[in-house]
């Protein structure tokens, strides 16, 4: 991600600047124009397994990744992708579809370059807050390698393997990748390497933030496209690690 790139300083220079980042609504939490997803409550909780064969699935709507933030144009071979949602009071689980011609997963060190690999990224805000999470747990942005590892940067400012949050599996499927993932919801107080961190316990009509973002290289020694849920109108592109803003919502339903 251009986080190993771009400043803390840059990106405040950014967002003080009075056209630089989009009209905000009056509670000065989320950008204009996120999406809003309704995930339906499942029965039993789907098995991670990718293969996305349990009834519950067929409730839930699809919701695109189709916003190109970094990169040239891209084909339909070269990638598509999308995602929906399921819940039970225990965790979120997700079904993302991809299209990606060429897998890479060059970096061996989960914690090493994990961006420039293909990568699939959920950004999960557990009370839809917004603000700056980039190394604290406002919001977590899990990043979820093709061993099924999945990192985000910690309040020690550096990458941290939080794979005990997840259970993640996927299986190519024709030209497709069906990629399963289930998320324990962590508040905003969570304490790394706290033997006292407990999910939160969810309901219907909890309200989440959520995103959700592809890292496709081809073989290039930096990853070539990020593709995105959500369009961000000004700023940079690529800021979702920081900005919570750019989350949509996430509500869940009986």
């Amino acid at each position: 991600m251009r986080e190993r790139t771009a400043t803390i300083g840059t990106l405040l220079a950014i967002l003080a600047a009075p056209c630089a980042i989009a009209e905000v609504p009056a509670e000065g939490t989320h950008y204009a124009q996120r999406t809003e997803y309704r995930a339906p409550g499942a029965d039993a909780a789907p098995v991670v397994d990718g293969v996305a064969d349990e009834s519950a699935w067929s409730e839930a709507p699809w919701q695109p990744i189709n916003v190109r933030w970094l990169g040239p144009v891209y084909t339909p071979e070269d990638f598509e992708g999308r995602y929906k949602v399921v819940w039970t009071p225990e965790r979120i689980f997700m079904l993302v579809e991809i299209v990606d011609d060429i897998l890479i997963d060059a970096h061996r060190d989960p914690l090493v370059r994990y961006w420039d690999d293909d990568t699939l990224e959920i950004f999960v805000d557990e009370d839809y807050s917004g603000g700056e999470h980039r190394f604290n747990h406002n919001a977590f942005a899990y990043h979820f390698s093709l061993d099924n590892r999945a990192i985000d940067l910690s309040t020690s400012e550096k990458p941290r393997d939080y794979s005990h949050h997840v259970d993640s599996a996927w299986k190519q499927s024709d030209d497709k990748i069906v990629w399963e993932v289930a998320i324990d919801i962590y508040a905003d107080d969570y304490v790394d390497g706290s033997p006292d961190n407990a999910p939160v316990k969810l309901e219907a009509g909890n309200v989440m933030g959520l995103m959700v973002a592809y890292c496709d290289n081809d073989g290039s020694e930096l990853r070539e496209n990020f593709i995105g849920s959500e369009i961000v109108l000004s700023g940079p592109t690529d800021r979702g690690y920081i900005d919570a803003g750019l989350f949509g919502s996430l509500t869940l339903e009986e």
